[in-house]
C-alpha cells in the first residue's frame, strides 16, 4: 500500500543528506581542528531514523485501518525488493574496488563487514571491532554506512510483528506500545551513553526511541 506523496518529507531528507555530507567532508574552518564545519552533522542520521519510523508506521496503520489486517510477508517482501537490489550492487562494486586497491588485510576487513551487512548486523560488527564513528579509522571503512541500515532492518523485524499482535489483542494499545518503546529506549540510552558511548551509537536499543518518535507522529 502506497502513501500519498509528502514533499515536506523529501525536504527533511534533503536537509539530512546535506548535514551528513558536510560532516563526512571533514571541512575545517580557518584551517584548524578546533573549528570543524558541521561538527554535529551526524544528526542527519537521526532525522532519517525518525522519517523511517514515520513512513513504515504510516503504511502499517493505513493497512490496518482500511483492511483491518496487515500482511507481514508482503511487508517484508516489499522491503526486500526496495533494499536488496541496490545493496547487492553496492556490495559487488565495493568488493571489486577493494580487490583492486586494498591491501589483503584491509580487503579481508571489508569482506567481513559486507558479510555482516548481508544479515543486517553490521552495526554490532563495527562496535565489536572497536571502531569509533568519526575517528580517522572510520573514514577508510567503505561499508561503515551500512550500520544505520542494519539498525533500521532490526527495527522492522520486530516492530511490525509487535504492532500486528497488539492490534489483534486491542487496537488502542498500539499507542501505548510506541510510548513504552520511546521511554524504555531513551532511558536505557542515557544509562549506557556515558560508560559505553560506542555501543550506544551503534546499538538498536539507543535508536528505537528515534524510530518510535516517527511512529508516534504517524
Amino acid at each position: 500500500m502506497k502513501l500519498s506523496y509528502r514533499p515536506e518529507i523529501d525536504g527533511l531528507r534533503a536537509i539530512a543528506i546535506v548535514l551528513v555530507f558536510f560532516y563526512h567532508a571533514d571541512i575545517l574552518l580557518f584551517d584548524k581542528k578546533s573549528f570543524p564545519f558541521f561538527k554535529g552533522g551526524f544528526i542527519g542520521v537521526d532525522i532519517f531514523f525518525v522519517i523511517s519510523g514515520y513512513l513504515i508506521s504510516s503504511i502499517i496503520l493505513k493497512e490496518l485501518k482500511i483492511d483491518n489486517k496487515f500482511n507481514l510477508l508482503n511487508f517484508y517482501e516489499r522491503r526486500a525488493r526496495r533494499i536488496l537490489p541496490a545493496l547487492f550492487l553496492i556490495m559487488t562494486f565495493s568488493l571489486l574496488l577493494g580487490y583492486l586497491f586494498l591491501s589483503p588485510n584491509k580487503f579481508v576487513e571489508l569482506s567481513k563487514s559486507i558479510i555482516f551487512s548481508e544479515f543486517f548486523v553490521s552495526n554490532y560488527f563495527f562496535w565489536k571491532d572497536g571502531l569509533i564513528y568519526g575517528s580517522e579509522d572510520s573514514f577508510i571503512k567503505p561499508f561503515l554506512h551500512s550500520w544505520s541500515l542494519s539498525v533500521e532492518e532490526q527495527f522492522y523485524l520486530f516492530f511490525p510483528l509487535a504492532m500486528l499482535i497488539i492490534f489483534k489483542i486491542k487496537k488502542n494499545l498500539i499507542l501505548h506500545l510506541i510510548v513504552y518503546l520511546i521511554v524504555i529506549s531513551f532511558f536505557t540510552t542515557n544509562l549506557t551513553v556515558l560508560n559505553f558511548p560506542s555501543l550506544s551509537f551503534y546499538s538498536i536499543h539507543a535508536r528505537i526511541w528515534e524510530l518510535a518518535c516517527g511512529s508516534l507522529v504517524a
